[in-house]
């Protein structure tokens, strides 16, 4: 290994299954994001409990194994696949000498990685600091761990060295900043509703190929990735609809299950993207046995967006990797695709076409000459096709919105 490369870091994952959720699923979950976050998850230890261990969450014998296999394994760093109160980080960390985070630790250091615009990188700070300041209180051997490796990276890492009341100041300020950017934000989403803008959303779990799916309609080079949060910032592209109708096709942050509330606080600007959407696209991958807790998941997230009567198209994804005997229900509000692949592109556009909330007709002109100031309307306001002067007229082809039609009924040779 050359001096400047740095080391993998080496994970254990610690879960416990009191019954309450999937525990194996969560752990499967788990490691992904472990990976995601750059290190290696070397082993997995689950415990079966009522409720987790005041103290340490798991019990104080298969702490002593852990800590065994931790001295004769090299391991870096544990995650316990639960959030962890600082007493328990304490304690855990003081018996086994390892340096230990959370699930929601692990979450914002990938947050922290994959952040790449102003927004997102203030917000991945706020997240942190909120979280982690109860956890300083004993500025003892947690604190002398802090600084470097997974859980501990980010645009908050130099600020958690500082005292408290400096924390508390940087919140402040973290929010400031925040309700200036979404003030900015709500004023482009009134100008885009002024100007008569479609935005269609692209939402769903994590890794189900949304970033794929935006590439292959708009082309707009989003960051693809087989990783968790592959995309953090929500990315705005237009695309043109078969139909000529012009939409803004948005990207967001991928979702996992048990996503901590505070979490989605956090990151609501962002995921108010999709709830004040016209079309959301639930996309899902479809080759996932857990294809249908990914998408409860989901549907519970946009419920408490208040997406409840909003046209939603679910997209099941990867459909180029399920075989022929895996049935998947496919109905009005649906459609099977392949992003990567290219399969079932013009189905989907086809589905959010059928679901544009205005009403658009193709039509084919013939306007006179003293009429011509109607193809500026068109440009403007619904989508110019083709336009030829010949000697009879203007031939047009356009797609109208219906609060054009008696502009153009008379003119209209062909209509649809």
């Amino acid at each position: 290994m050359y001096e400047n490369e740095e080391k993998i870091q080496r994970a254990l994952l610690v879960g416990i299954d009191t019954g309450e959720y999937d525990a194996e699923g969560s752990m499967a979950e788990l490691r992904e994001l472990t990976k995601s976050a750059g290190a290696e998850p070397v082993a997995v230890v689950m415990q079966k409990r009522d409720k987790p261990d005041g103290a340490t969450c798991i019990g104080s014998g298969r702490l002593d194994e852990i800590t065994d296999f931790c001295r004769d394994n090299e391991i870096d760093f544990i995650v316990f696949d639960t959030e962890l109160s600082p007493t328990q980080i304490r304690n855990i960390e003081e018996i086994t000498d390892v340096r230990t985070i959370d699930r929601t630790m692990l979450i914002l250091d990938i947050f922290a990685i994959r952040a790449r615009t102003n927004e997102g990188k203030l917000q991945v700070e706020l997240a942190q600091l909120k979280y982690l300041m109860p956890r300083l209180s004993g500025k003892g051997k947690e604190m002398s761990r802090l600084g470097g490796g997974v859980g501990t990276r980010g645009p908050g890492e130099t600020k958690l060295e500082t005292d408290r009341r400096h924390i508390r100041r940087r919140i402040e300020s973290l929010k400031e900043e925040l309700e200036h950017l979404t003030n900015r934000r709500d004023q482009l989403r009134t100008r885009r509703k002024k100007d008569g803008i479609i935005t269609v959303a692209i939402v769903g779990y994590t890794n189900a190929g949304k970033s794929t799916l935006m590439n292959t309609l708009t082309e707009a080079g989003v960051l693809s990735e087989d990783k968790l949060f592959a995309t953090l910032d929500p990315t705005s592209r237009a695309l043109k609809l078969p139909s000529g109708v012009s939409v803004m096709m948005i990207d967001t942050v991928g979702l996992v299950r048990r996503l901590p509330h505070h979490l989605v606080e956090a990151f609501k600007s962002t995921l108010e993207e999709a709830a004040l959407a016209d079309i959301i696209l639930n996309v899902c991958d479809a080759s996932s046995e857990e294809y249908e807790l990914h998408l409860k998941v989901t549907d519970s997230l946009l419920g408490e967006l208040g997406c409840e009567g909003r046209p939603i198209i679910t997209v099941f994804n990867k459909c180029d990797l399920v075989g022929d005997q895996y049935e998947i229900s496919s109905g009005n509000d649906s459609v099977r695709i392949s992003a990567k692949m290219g399969i079932g592109i013009d189905d989907l556009l086809q589905k959010i076409e059928d679901n544009l909330p205005v009403k658009i007709r193709h039509y084919d002109l013939l306007l006179p000459f003293d009429k011509a100031n109607i193809i500026a309307v068109l440009r403007k306001e619904g989508a110019l096709r083709s336009e030829e002067y010949t000697d009879k007229g203007i031939s047009v082809e356009a797609v109208v919105p219906e609060q054009l039609w008696h502009l153009v009924d008379e003119y209209s040779s062909v209509s649809k």
